[in-house]
C-alpha cells in the first residue's frame, strides 16, 4: 500500500514532463516559506571544503584552476550571506574533509557527503539543495504515455544490477521485466539497438549520457522525475560542525535567497546541460 501511495505521488512529479522536452528546474524551497535574514555571522572567514575529482560539481579546470557546480554555488552562497571579501574554497582528498571540519579548517563542507543517520551524529545539514532522481529513458520514437506505471507492464526494462535503482524499479514498477547489467555501457548499448524498450537509473548520469555523442540523439526522458529518499537518499546538503547551528541557519537563508534571485537555476542550467527533473 505504501508503494501505491508513494508512486501516486511521484508520478504527479513528473506530469509536466511530456517526452522529456521540457528542462524543469528543481524547486526545494516554498514560495509562501520565507526564512528571516540571519544576523552578521561572527566569521573572520568563510572556508568551505571540497573536492577536485566529483564532476560536474568539482574539478580542476583546463588551466587547473578549481570549478564546479559546488564552486559556484558556494560563491552566490558568501554573497548572499555578503561575506564574499571573507570566502574561501579549499579542495582536499574526500577521505581527509570530515576530519579537516572537525579540527576546524574550515567552516563549511560541500562536496557530496551522504547524509546518513551517522554522519547526522556529527554535522548539521543544510536544507538539500538537490536531490538526484530516478528516470527512465526510452527511444525518442516510442515515449510511454502516463501513467508510465502502467504503461512500463511487460516491457523489457534495463537497470544496473545490485542497485537502489533495481530495487526501486521492482518495488515500485512491479509489472516491468526487470533485465539486469553489470556494466552501464552493455546497458545503454542495448537501448540504444532496440533490445530494451527503456532503461531506468540515476536521472543526472542519464542525463550526460542523453546530451553526449555516445547516445547519438537517440533517446529521451520518460515520465518522472521519481524522488524516492528511501530508495535514493536525501540528496546533496551543506554540512557544518554541530556546534555551529546558527551558520546552517544562515547557510539555510542563503540556499533559499539564491532560488529566489534565480541564480540556482542559472548554475543547474550551465552544468546540467539535459535536466534530470
Amino acid at each position: 500500500m505504501l508503494a501505491v501511495a508513494f508512486l501516486a505521488v511521484v508520478m504527479v512529479l513528473g506530469s509536466a514532463l511530456p517526452g522529456g522536452t521540457e528542462t524543469r528546474i528543481p524547486q526545494i524551497w516554498d514560495a509562501k516559506q520565507r526564512l528571516p535574514k540571519p544576523e552578521v555571522l561572527p566569521l573572520q572567514r568563510m572556508r568551505f571544503l571540497t573536492t577536485t575529482d566529483f564532476f560536474p560539481f568539482n574539478f580542476l579546470d583546463s588551466d587547473g584552476r578549481l570549478a564546479g557546480f559546488h564552486v559556484d554555488l558556494a560563491r552566490a552562497v558568501c554573497e548572499a550571506l555578503a561575506l564574499e571579501d571573507r570566502c574561501q574554497i579549499q579542495a582536499l582528498p574526500f577521505d581527509e574533509l570530515e576530519e579537516a571540519l572537525h579540527d576546524g579548517q574550515g567552516e563549511a563542507l560541500i562536496a557530496g557527503l551522504a547524509i546518513t543517520r551517522e554522519a547526522r551524529e556529527k554535522f548539521l545539514f543544510s536544507r538539500s539543495y538537490l536531490q538526484f532522481p530516478a528516470r527512465f529513458v526510452t527511444d525518442k520514437d516510442a515515449v510511454l504515455a502516463e501513467p508510465v506505471h502502467e504503461k512500463i507492464a511487460g516491457k523489457r526494462v534495463g537497470v544496473l544490477a545490485g542497485t537502489a535503482h533495481e530495487q526501486m524499479l521492482r518495488d515500485l514498477f512491479a509489472e516491468a521485466r526487470v533485465v539486469t547489467y553489470s556494466r552501464r555501457e552493455w546497458l545503454l548499448g542495448d537501448l540504444k539497438e532496440g533490445k530494451l524498450d527503456a532503461a531506468f537509473g540515476d536521472g543526472m548520469r542519464l542525463g550526460f549520457w542523453l546530451a553526449g555523442t555516445e547516445a547519438e540523439s537517440c533517446c529521451v526522458f520518460t515520465g518522472g522525475p521519481y524522488l524516492a529518499p528511501e530508495y535514493l537518499g536525501h540528496g546533496l546538503a551543506i554540512a557544518v560542525r554541530r556546534d555551529q547551528p546558527a551558520l546552517a541557519t544562515a547557510l539555510d537563508y542563503a540556499l533559499q535567497e539564491i532560488e529566489e534571485r534565480g541564480t540556482f537555476a542559472e548554475l543547474y542550467l550551465r552544468y546540467f546541460p539535459v535536466g534530470f527533473y
